[in-house]
């Protein structure tokens, strides 16, 4: 998750684990392995700080302390938020990893004989002994990076698992157990809202895409979730820690959709809303916002669920199974994209965007740039290196360019501040004429100013994503150059928590290059807030401006993928990140 200083941390993670994956090595404080020689992380903290690529002038450095800063508790997989004060929580998780988080039978639901945590904390620390959620009892199985998206009313939307109408073999009554609710944290109470339809597992391992929909005026910045894809499996055929119960291979992943508004403008009772399915269902797929409005979707699976394993309840042995250690199968090359404000029925289009050849399945992801591309790399659904297994360990990782880069010329923005605050005074963006074609007057009424925290990116979720358009109205020159009057943030930091963050601007749905900036104060505290900015009227140029962009920097590139060497020398990964800066070593991290 990021932090308010545009530090990026990493919390909890693997016991000391060595070749296979074995974790048997006691003794040590903390305890190590002694062939990879890592230290049990499932109560680290490590940090990162930002650098702007020049790492001889801003060197980017870690912190990471086998004996330093750790959380209360042991977490794997546990769920991350960003709170209106930059504060972290930290939710649920394992104590040492494994499929899904119970054991069978089902009899401690919230401690699982000690490999579940159910408890939050925060960080930095509040002083707080953890506390255990009440949801992440209910949930007792599949809860692993439970989805959280903080609501603007200060509490938290959280997701996973499905209502069932027992914890076998306990009976409980079914109209205790809601896995989709609005959370309290300064309380820990939860306000029960409607279960996912049709039992779709959205978390992992089941790793449905799921995403904020972009913050607009338009929405008068309400926030809207969206799930796509995931897997629907009966209770027994989910397993335990060890491993599931059936060949999950064989088991082709959801194609549904739902959207649901957890606070309702109007008051009315939240509820799911069927979207436009996938074309195919997907799991281990996940959503990219891009700078002109629309998401991205892209790589996953047809069939199975994440993880990998050395057996199912089926087939017992490795040598059995017929993708190696992998739980899927059917990789999906094809991307998508999704229009938020496309009617119904037409909100997905392959138009126009090339495939990957590259299978990006378990240990995959995928991070927008600032010049708007997306970067993908990963895939490894094996305990080791495995370079010759049906689906390997994968080194390359790819660029995927919108549609957008086939545009000649894009924005160029000047004037963008360093810092956005949460209300107050407005300000100027000056776009030359030289950076847009076409009528001035129209490109100005179709521009539009967008902050986005493209997150911090892991099994297919970018936590701490986030979309927002600024509100802008417009001044117009004869000369063709466009001033751009631009509202600051909303005065509410629940809506976009302080941090880093890229802005665009957007003329005719061509973005500009990101601009890094940071949101907020800087600090951890109770963000500065003003009125909302006032913006005065747009004038137009009375039809005599217009662009005079011709330019080609950026070549014809639409939907097309280029692929890069990860490690292609010893010291290739260093390269890659010295080159992308602080954006790429969000994605490297996780």
């Amino acid at each position: 998750m990021h932090l308010p200083n545009a530090s990026y941390a990493v919390f909890g993670g693997n016991t000391a684990v060595g070749p296979d994956g074995d974790n048997s090595y006691p003794g040590s404080t903390p305890q190590t392995d002694p062939t990879y020689k890592d230290y049990d992380g499932t109560r680290a903290i490590r940090m990162i700080t930002s650098c702007d690529g020049d790492v001889s002038a801003s060197p980017c450095s870690w912190y990471d302390d086998a004996n330093g800063l750790q959380m209360a508790k042991h977490r794997w997989y546990p769920a991350a938020e960003s709170l209106a004060n930059g504060t972290i929580v930290l939710i649920g998780g394992f104590t040492a990893g494994g499929y899904i988080n119970r054991l069978l039978p089902n009899i401690d639901p919230t401690y699982e004989n000690g490999q579940a945590e159910p408890t939050y904390e925060f960080f930095p620390p509040t002083g707080q002994t953890p506390q255990v959620m009440q949801f992440m009892v209910k949930t007792s199985g599949l809860n692993s990076y439970a989805l959280t998206y903080l609501m603007p009313s200060g509490k938290m939307f959280v997701q996973a698992n499905f209502s069932t109408s027992y914890v076998n073999p306990i009976p409980v009554p079914s109209s205790t157990n809601y896995y989709t609710v609005l959370w309290d944290y300064n309380s820990n109470t939860e306000t029960n809202l409607p279960d996912m339809p049709g039992k779709v597992i959205r978390v992992y391992p089941a790793s449905g895409a799921n995403v904020m929909l972009p913050l607009t005026p338009r929405n008068a910045y309400n926030p809207t979730l969206l799930f796509c894809g995931g897997q629907v499996m009966d209770d027994n055929s989910w397993g335990s820690y060890g491993y599931p119960n059936v060949d999950t291979w064989t088991v082709a992943a959801s194609a549904d959709c739902q959207r649901i508004t957890p606070e309702p403008a109007d008051g009315s009772s939240p509820t799911y809303v069927q979207d436009d399915n996938l074309p195919v269902g997907r799991t281990m797929s996940q959503f990219i916002g891009l700078p002109d409005g629309t998401m991205l979707l892209l790589n996953g699976a047809q069939y199975g669920t994440a993880g990998y394993g050395n057996r199912t309840g089926t087939t017992t042995s490795l040598d059995q199974m017929p993708y190696g250690p992998s739980l899927a199968t059917g990789p999906v090359f094809q991307p998508l994209i999704y229009n938020p404000n496309a009617p119904a029925g037409s909100r997905w289009s392959t138009a126009g965007l090339g495939k990957s050849n590259i299978p990006r399945m378990y240990h995959s992801t995928a991070l927008l740039l600032p010049d708007g591309s997306v970067m993908v790399a990963g895939s490894n659904p094996n305990a080791d290196v495995n370079t010759t297994t049906t689906y390997p360990t994968t080194y390359t990782a790819e660029y995927f360019y919108p549609p957008y880069f086939s545009a000649k010329t894009r924005p160029a923005p000047q004037n963008v501040p360093k810092t956005l605050s949460y209300g107050g005074n407005p300000f100027d963006i000056t776009v030359p004429a030289s950076s847009y074609t076409g009528k001035s007057d129209d490109a100005a009424g179709n521009t539009t100013v967008w902050v986005i925290r493209p997150g911090f990116t892991t099994h297919g979720m970018n936590m701490g994503q986030r979309i927002l358009q600024l509100n802008n109205t417009f001044t117009v020159s004869k000369d063709g150059t466009i001033t751009l009057h631009t509202a600051q943030l909303p005065p509410s930091p629940s809506i976009f928590q302080p941090g880093p963050a890229l802005l665009f601007v957007t003329i005719n749905g061509i973005p500009s290059n990101g601009t890094f900036l940071t949101v907020g104060s800087g600090k951890i505290e109770a963000q500065p807030t003003a009125a909302v900015s006032v913006l005065p009227a747009s004038v137009n140029s009375g039809g005599q401006g217009s662009g005079k962009g011709n330019s080609s920097s950026n070549g014809n590139k639409n939907g097309a993928a280029a692929s890069i060497p990860l490690h292609s020398a010893a010291n290739g990964a260093g390269d890659i990140l010295i080159s992308l800066g602080v954006v790429a070593l969000t994605l490297a991290l996780s």
